[in-house]
């Protein structure tokens, strides 16, 4: 005959049934475990978290829950078998708040898998007496919690961004990543647990004001320039912005930071850079000019070039070059604007222009394409060569006079009228003599010798036509324009009509 269970065990089971309708439906899991160290009952959630489906996979017992799962502390440190929360509940011990990561135990080497990270919470369960009579163990899933922090922790100490943490509640730093410390030159230990008016992160910037008092209240600090003093006593200029987080659910302040001294020393080069432009620029002798490449507007102009063409900087400068009126002709202008559009740079382009007084100036014009503050600009050199012009027109003129009867002048003399005609000449062409035909050579020779027309074509009993049509096309090929410039032409390549002189009689002389 079955015995019959007394009214006080009954009455357990009722309560033990009612507390498990209590339960079943709450978001915490829950195991409960009988004072001789059976688990008799878990919640859906709880079976949940620990990667299971039915309660003898949690190992019946506190000794098979210790079998079949394994915890860690935070530290990764393993539990003791006393430490088992489990196991401090039987031993009448209450707690709250014991976060532990649980895993399964894996036969063999393998890595064992992960159920979560939990935070647990035990709780004794009396009759009236006061007596235990259960054990429940509720459980929290903090799985997603701590992945987020340890996403963040790894993704804040990885990011080359200088940034540092605060609380908000005594604005004390409690993170700093390896930017920072770089940036500021202080060790780790050094910032943590230090407020941010020991280390001023917000020294001299515009809006302090603002910033503090958007700190305290949690909010959005936007970026704002200040200063942030390093640990060896310099400061550095940087952009600051804050931006409240959460760690470890404590209000909290991140800042980050941008380093803007290169920035600040690249200016100050440039502008030192631009400063020793702008003085050479104005203190060279030498006429130029500074214009943007777009549009041809006079951007500045030296005072070497105001006075060459006797206008007054303001008359030149913020105007467009095609529209001063030191062109000489359309046809000019358009020839040293096409010259600087089709290249970045050329050298000694000879052109004219004119003075406010239309007196004309022959120059040679050079120009170089630079960038100043991320403009392309042209930076255009003139050189003044009318003195030497109308000197070399002089001479010129004073040669051909002479050459209009030179037949008394010895070989020597002409040879010196030929090197003056050219002194100072660099490039000199390679040598064309051979593009001449024999009667050609022979004529050039006779001319060189001093012969005028009529004396060549008695010499060689050719009619004076003929002559001057061999004259004519002689000219042409040497590019000269007169009876002396071909006579120096010949001599610059070392043609003088000796052989010529040796074949042909001349009319009168000696035999």
């Amino acid at each position: 005959m079955d015995e019959v269970p007394n009214e006080a065990v009954l009455q357990r089971q009722v309560n033990r049934s009612q507390l498990q309708e209590i339960i079943a439906g709450l978001g915490e899991g829950v195991l409960l475990i009988d004072s001789d160290d059976r688990i008799v009952w878990a919640n859906e959630q709880a079976l949940a978290l620990h990667n299971v489906s039915d309660l003898s996979q949690l190992g019946i017992s506190a000794s098979g829950y210790r079998r079949q799962f394994l915890l860690r502390y935070r530290n990764h440190h393993k539990l003791k078998e006393n430490q088992y929360p489990i196991d401090r509940l039987l031993n009448g011990e209450t707690f709250e708040d014991v976060i532990v990561e649980v895993t399964k135990n894996s036969p063999g080497d393998g890595e064992d898998p992960l159920c979560g990270i939990h935070s647990l919470r035990g709780v004794i369960l009396r009759d009236h007496g006061g007596n235990p009579e259960s054990y429940a163990l509720v459980i929290e899933d903090l799985t997603e919690q701590f992945t987020a922090e340890e996403r963040f922790e790894r993704t804040f100490a990885s990011n080359p961004a200088p940034a540092a943490i605060c609380k908000l509640s005594d604005l004390r730093y409690i993170k700093v990543n390896q930017g920072f410390l770089e940036l500021s030159g202080y060790d780790r230990e050094d910032v943590l647990g230090r407020t941010i008016y020991e280390i001023d992160i917000l020294e001299n910037a515009a809006s302090k004001g603002e910033a503090i008092a958007a700190l305290r209240e949690g909010q959005t600090i936007p970026q704002t320039e200040a200063t942030l003093r390093l640990s060896d006593g310099d400061s550095k200029l940087v952009i600051v912005a804050g931006q409240p987080i959460e760690v470890s659910e404590e209000p909290c302040m991140l800042f980050t930071f941008m380093d803007l001294e290169p920035r600040r020393k690249a200016e100050d080069a440039l502008r030192q850079s631009e400063e020793r432009f702008a003085r050479s620029f104005r203190l060279t002798p030498t006429p130029t000019v500074l214009f943007s490449r777009d549009d041809f507007r006079v951007l500045d102009v030296n005072d070497a070039f105001a006075a060459l063409v006797g206008l007054t900087s303001a008359e030149i400068v913020d105007n467009r070059l095609p529209e001063l009126p030191v062109w000489i002709s359309t046809a000019s202008r358009r020839h040293v604007e096409r010259k600087i559009t089709e290249l970045r740079s050329f050298n000694d382009l000879e052109f004219q222009l004119k003075t406010r007084l239309d007196a004309t100036l022959d120059c040679l014009v050079s120009a170089e394409t630079l960038v100043l503050r991320g403009k392309e600009c042209v930076l255009m050199v003139i050189q003044d060569i009318t003195e030497r012009k109308r000197s070399e027109t002089e001479l010129i003129a004073a040669i051909e006079a002479v050459m209009k009867d030179a037949s008394w002048f010895s070989r020597s003399i002409l040879d010196k009228l030929a090197n003056i005609r050219h002194t100072g000449s660099v490039d000199t062409p390679a040598p064309e003599l051979s593009d001449f035909t024999p009667r050609e050579l022979e004529i050039l020779g006779l001319m060189c010798q001093g012969l005028n027309d009529t004396r060549i074509a008695e010499a060689l009993k050719l009619s004076r036509n003929t002559v001057r049509n061999h004259t004519a096309r002689i000219y042409s090929k040497a590019e000269v324009h007169s009876r002396a410039a071909a006579i120096v032409w010949a001599r610059e390549r070392g043609f003088t009509g000796a052989s010529v002189d040796d074949k042909v009689r001349f009319p009168g002389s000696p035999t």
